[in-house]
């Protein structure tokens, strides 16, 4: 594993085609260009068939254009799936850290106001989920991949609170990258314990029904936690 890396996920089986179109992403990411389906099959010594999945599997990702008559074209890096999960895990560390970056200044921008909009209109119901899950994180404070799983609901609960569908999906399919991210900040000294009073912050602004107490004590949530990721990443250079 690079150094910077997070910590080992749980291993995962891959198929030969998900295998494959990993490689070729990162040989893509070091300048290399996108082999044909005949180029793959005879390079991997792969059948079309499977050569054939792994170019869908770059397209998907939109990594590549397939045009007619199986020209093969790699796209502009901007325009790829970064939301991906399989593309974060196939990515360099450095990459990933600038889409960590890129996901601060998103986040920064939409979780104030979405829990804005959830302090004005959260239920009762929604209160007393957060309440479990804010007793949940301080019974988690050992465990930082069980806590993350909570962290993640938590932030949820508050755009769903919100009720716009369409942020919702933006938080939604961003998760992978928090995921990455709150597996730095989780491994700093005493970071959950600074996390769950962070949250705490948050829900009694809510129970308070006070959008602009709630949007201060998110915005200082995800300052800090930024701070934290930073501080993290410069103290792992150095190891």
């Amino acid at each position: 594993m690079p150094s910077g890396q997070e910590s080992p996920a749980p291993v995962r089986v891959r198929t030969l085609p998900v295998q494959v179109a990993a490689h070729l992403t990162r040989r893509i990411v070091q300048g290399g260009g996108a082999p044909s389906e005949l180029e793959i099959s005879q390079e991997f010594g792969v059948s079309r068939a499977v050569a054939r999945e792994t170019l869908k599997i770059l397209a998907s990702l939109d990594i590549v254009d397939v045009a007619q008559g199986r020209r093969v074209v790699v796209r502009p890096r901007a325009e790829w799936d970064y939301l991906s999960p399989l593309l974060i895990e196939w990515l360099p560390v450095e990459i990933v850290d600038e889409l960590l970056r890129e996901l601060h200044q998103m986040r920064a921008l939409l979780e104030p106001e979405l829990a804005a909009m959830a302090a004005a209109a959260v239920t009762s119901e929604t209160l007393a989920r957060m309440r479990e899950q804010i007793g949940r994180m301080a019974a988690l404070e050992a465990d930082s991949d069980a806590y993350l799983e909570v962290d993640h609901e938590f932030h949820m609960e508050i755009c769903r609170a919100a009720d716009n569908r369409i942020l919702d999906r933006i938080m939604y399919s961003a998760r992978w990258l928090g995921t990455a991210s709150r597996r730095v900040t989780n491994e700093a000294p005493s970071g959950l314990r600074r996390a769950t009073a962070e949250h705490t912050e948050i829900l009694d602004a809510l129970v308070a029904r006070d959008p602009d107490r709630a949007r201060a004590a998110m915005r200082a949530h995800l300052d800090k936690s930024y701070s934290t990721f930073l501080a993290e990443r410069q103290q792992r250079s150095k190891r």
